[in-house]
């Protein structure tokens, strides 16, 4: 087996549909015949217009909503729940007002690696402090700090747990686009070190081409599916100046531009 194939089957969603419940007896369609492997280390992206089902698959993935046809395996073992394997960081970062940075990091440990001791606890919580560059602030409360640093605790926090799968939902999508810039360099630095595999919703056509190895294209809602696949073939690390004049960037940003806005254009965004 080479060892590109050894990871093909990584996490796999096999002929995934989910329907939902409408009043009267009647039902929405949101995703229907879903098929794709994700590798062990990659960035994936999923874009497509509001209604395509991208964060439908995302908590299906997570474990938060059960698909309601197919499979959902990750290293051999079918997702049935959320599990410490999986991590989410969503658009709001979700943290608890009243702990402080340190603290909201270190209670997602305790939780999940209750045999570590003081000392180790300490350690990792202050490894992924400063990975995200946090140090200085690691003794203030949300309240206290930007919208930009409470996602970079989130991830902080998703990664202290050390998940296979990061899986992130927009989570760049409220910040300013010197604050997003910011955290999408922090994201891919990140992930080199860590080496795990992070899926990310967006609509934000740069972004998708910037982080990821791969893009998966939603089709329109209802019914939505895969249209396509876009494999982004461009060295790591990756330069954000340096990329927008080179021609594989102009032609994975172009691919998607048509898949969105000729192939399944959207009058009604």
């Amino acid at each position: 087996m080479s060892a590109n194939n050894k990871f093909e089957k990584f996490l796999q969603l096999e002929n995934i549909d989910k329907t939902f419940p409408l009043p009267g007896g009647k039902e929405y369609k949101a995703v229907v015949n879903v098929n794709v492997n994700i590798k062990k280390n990659e960035i994936i992206s999923i874009i497509g217009h509001s209604g395509c089902g991208k964060s439908t698959l995302l908590n299906m993935i997570a474990g938060l909503d059960a698909q309601t046809g197919g499979n959902i395996i990750l290293n051999n073992k079918e997702i049935t729940g959320p599990g410490p394997e999986r991590a989410v960081v969503f658009q709001n970062h979700s943290l608890l007002p009243w702990l402080t940075v340190y603290q909201n990091i270190e209670m997602a440990v305790k939780k999940v690696m209750p045999g570590l001791s003081k000392a180790e606890l300490k350690e990792r919580v202050e490894h992924f402090v400063s990975m995200v560059n946090l140090d200085h602030a690691k003794d203030k409360f949300p309240g206290e700090i930007s919208g930009g640093m409470k996602q970079r605790v989130g991830i902080a926090r998703a990664l202290s747990i050390q998940p296979d799968v990061l899986l992130m939902d927009e989570p760049f999508g409220a910040l300013d686009s010197l604050t997003r810039a910011n955290l999408q360099e922090h994201l891919m630095r990140i992930q080199q070190k860590v080496q795990n595999t992070v899926i990310i919703i967006t609509h934000d056509i740069d972004e998708a081409v910037l982080l990821s190895d791969r893009v998966i294209m939603m089709t329109n809602g209802p019914e939505a599916t895969i249209g396509e696949i876009l494999e982004v073939k461009l060295d790591r690390p990756r330069d954000r100046v340096a990329l927008q004049s080179d021609p594989e960037y102009i032609r994975c940003r172009e691919a998607i531009l048509d898949f969105l806005y000729k192939k399944f254009a959207k009058e009604d965004e």
